[in-house]
């Protein structure tokens, strides 16, 4: 995923065109499992030299709270060998920012080796906060795979990354 945030004001108090800051990074998911083991939960499987930015951070440096960062149970494939499991990862904006995500696996579920079950397809959420009234209430937006938007503070971005197949039946 990756974030943009608008530019600032100039010297003078002119509004800056441009972005004041970019970040992205790679998300984690589950790995396939192998004939000799369970696929690992969490990890980066085809990204190197890559890591996921810490809470501490991310919210220091942007304009975001990060409200979850956790495993989603259940996601790797079934099989004598269990597939990784993929994870959460929801971000909060407190100002406005254009979100981009360029992924894989969110309507081809990650395939089984062997007779495993495919793990489940990630899929990626603009969660956008409105008033019904005097109520405020969210509504869960697919982004699809690839997609860039505009949200506004209050707005979220939530990935689920996919699980790993499983091998083995």
């Amino acid at each position: 995923i990756g974030f943009f945030g608008e530019g600032g004001k100039d010297a003078e108090g002119r509004k800056l065109s441009g972005y004041a800051y970019a970040f992205g990074e790679t998300i984690c998911g589950g790995s396939g499992a192998t004939s000799v083991q369970p696929g690992a939960s969490g990890v980066h499987t085809h990204m190197t030299n890559t890591r996921i930015t810490d809470p501490e951070s991310l919210e220091k440096r942007y304009p975001v709270i990060l409200r979850e960062f956790a495993i989603r149970p259940g996601t790797g494939g079934k099989g004598m060998n269990k597939g990784g499991d993929g994870v959460v990862r929801d971000i909060e904006c407190r100002a406005p920012l254009s979100f981009s995500v360029i992924t894989e696996r969110r309507s081809v579920a990650p395939y089984g080796m062997s007779g495993g079950d495919p793990g489940q397809c990630g899929a990626n959420y603009w969660v956008r906060k409105e008033k019904k009234g005097e109520k405020e209430v969210f509504r869960w937006v697919d982004m699809g795979a690839k997609n860039m938007v505009k949200m506004e503070a209050g707005d979220r971005c939530v990935i689920h990354t996919p699980g790993g197949g499983g091998w083995g039946s």
